[in-house]
């Protein structure tokens, strides 16, 4: 499809880390052979005409900061809820992170950072309210009832169907590229078990740029969970270094260039160098897995035996170290575990509620429970809602 593009503008970005360092020019679009040009997509689903500045992966970028859908992370949870401290991630500030780290990722692979900073700022717009508590609370329900509560499957209703915003279409007719890195970019398909998303080419490997969000997603998260749970008073720095090799290497780098800090200091400085390593590996790791695979074009990507974008097998050991740090320090520890047991019973409650009482909906989606079962409309419905939203209809109909 066109860009529609009437402004050209020469960009460089490096082959490789080592020109890179030499100061080599990229092509006149800045990207590599195997990105993802913007002239290749395969399109929406309902045709429009092109703008005339803002190639179309800029447009969908604009159309999900614009969405409801995307406003509302701002009142959902991603570890911490508000009442510990009004300085933690939420699910919106977390996105930006995961965006900011995205941009970066793919220009220093010459990949297409327009594509990569729409697919990072739509990964999470279908997270439920309270975080993965939200998101675990809602499958077990689904369970009863033969399916399952997938947030990336969820985003991708909501993109094409429940953003209502535009005269001529349901939804906010995302390109393909988009809507294929929804749901394929932290995991693969099978094609018999998910006839319905055939269109997504399952068979098939995303992009690069849609490889690459859950990895700097994980780059992101495990950075920033450290620091809301230092900022909680629930990690300490003896704690961390104790358990988590890659802090104390660069703890021990910080103590040595800044011998007078401040305790906090010295924790910012050293996940600085954490998140920095560990998204320097990440294009250094997926550089040379492109060498190894002799990755070419897209094409060359999507027919690859294997995802390309990968963290090197020593990062991906700290990392798993980290994440298996926070479970047991910090999502388990029991001011967070009650917290979740609490979640759990207000999302459960409310959504057998509506279950029970489906004209308790809103009109708009009793409606809808006239053509799909209700426990699926409730299910969308609870999903969509805000933390505090959850609470205010808990408290209206169930408080009693």
């Amino acid at each position: 499809m066109p860009n529609g593009s009437v402004l050209k503008l020469k960009r460089t970005a490096p082959a490789s880390r080592e020109t890179a360092r030499a100061g080599a020019i990229r092509p006149l679009d800045g990207l590599a052979s195997y990105a993802m040009r913007v002239e290749r997509s395969e399109g929406r689903r309902y045709t429009e005409p092109a703008h005339p500045y803002r190639t179309e992966y800029v447009r969908d970028r604009d159309r999900i900061i614009h969405s409801r859908a995307f406003r509302r992370l701002e009142d959902k949870t991603q570890v911490f809820s508000r009442r510990f401290s009004d300085h933690f991630r939420t699910r919106l500030t977390h996105t930006l992170e995961v965006t900011q780290i995205a941009r970066t990722v793919a220009g220093a692979l010459g990949l297409n950072a327009e594509l990569a900073e729409a697919l990072a700022l739509v990964h999470d717009v279908g997270h439920p309210p309270f975080g993965h508590t939200g998101e675990a609370a809602l499958d077990r329900l689904m369970q009863r009832y033969g399916e399952r509560f997938d947030h990336n499957l969820h985003a991708l209703r909501i993109v094409e169907h429940f953003e209502q915003k535009y005269a001529a279409f349901p939804g906010l007719n995302l390109t393909f590229e988009v809507r294929e890195g929804i749901i394929k970019h932290s995991r693969d398909y099978d094609p018999a078990l998910y006839r319905e998303l055939a269109e997504y080419r399952l068979s098939e490997r995303p992009p690069l740029e849609a490889q690459l969000i859950d990895l700097v997603d994980e780059v992101a998260y495990n950075t920033a969970d450290l620091d809301d749970g230092y900022e909680a008073k629930l990690l300490t720095l003896d704690m961390i270094r104790e358990d988590v090799p890659l802090f104390d290497r660069f703890l021990r780098q910080v103590d040595r260039r800044y011998p007078a800090a401040s305790d906090k200091l010295r924790f910012n400085e050293t996940l600085k160098g954490m998140l920095d390593a560990m998204a320097t590996d990440l294009i250094d790791s997926t550089h040379a897995e492109i060498g190894k695979q002799d990755i070419r074009t897209v094409d060359h990507v999507r027919a690859s035996a294997r995802r390309v974008a990968a963290f090197s097998p020593a990062r991906v050991a700290d990392v798993r170290g980290i994440k298996d740090f926070l479970r047991r320090r910090l999502y388990e520890h029991p001011s967070v575990h009650r917290e979740r047991r609490s979640i759990s019973r207000l999302v459960e409650s409310l959504f057998d509620y509506f279950v029970e009482n489906p004209r308790r909906l809103p009109s708009a989606y009793f409606q809808k429970t006239r053509e799909e079962p209700p426990h699926r409309i409730v299910c969308d419905y609870i999903a969509g809602m805000t933390d505090s939203y959850l609470r205010e209809q808990w408290a209206r109909y169930l408080a009693n």
